[in-house]
């Protein structure tokens, strides 16, 4: 996933993620970007830094330092960052509510959840809802062999 700085033609700049700078080209051409503040498909990038890590420093980056913001001559009263921080806190709630309700409703099998789930696709245990942790490589070797598999979302406060 790619996040970039962007900014209409009417100076509102924003922010969004792309699955990758190709499919943010193909959804500029096709109009399907717009400004959340005023509408305009007229969207370009704007500059910004990259977010680097370092082998040292995996884990620790600094946030990127914010992009320079356009000049906004009609800015809406409530402005794109206003309207940006509505829209994350709703799609956050949305996340969290997401993974109580898995929480919820499925079995913590912990460390066993790569063992778990293959028994279950093979037919060897009843099919039940679990959750549980697995590494990058036991996800992959789960998804590589057919079973269905998804992350838990992880929300900012849940790394605090």
């Amino acid at each position: 996933m790619i996040r970039y700085a962007l900014h209409c033609d009417r100076g509102h700049a924003f922010e969004s993620w792309f699955q990758s700078s190709s499919a943010y080209d193909s959804q500029v051409k096709r109009k399907l970007v717009t400004c959340p503040a005023c509408g305009s498909a007229k969207v370009d990038k704007a500059i910004m830094a990259p977010r680097i890590v370092g082998k040292k420093g995996r884990g620790r980056a600094t946030p990127p330092p914010e992009p320079a913001a356009a000049t906004a001559p009609e800015a809406a009263p409530s402005g794109p960052t206003s309207l940006l921080m509505a829209q994350e806190r709703e799609l956050r709630a949305k996340l969290k509510e997401l993974r109580d309700h898995i929480v919820k409703n499925a079995d913590n099998v912990g460390e066993r959840f790569a063992n778990e789930a293959r028994a279950m696709h093979y037919g060897d245990k009843e099919h039940r809802p679990i959750y549980g942790e697995a590494s990058p490589d036991e996800a992959k070797s789960l998804i590589e062999e057919g079973i269905e598999v998804s992350p838990l979302p992880t929300l900012p406060e849940d790394r605090n």
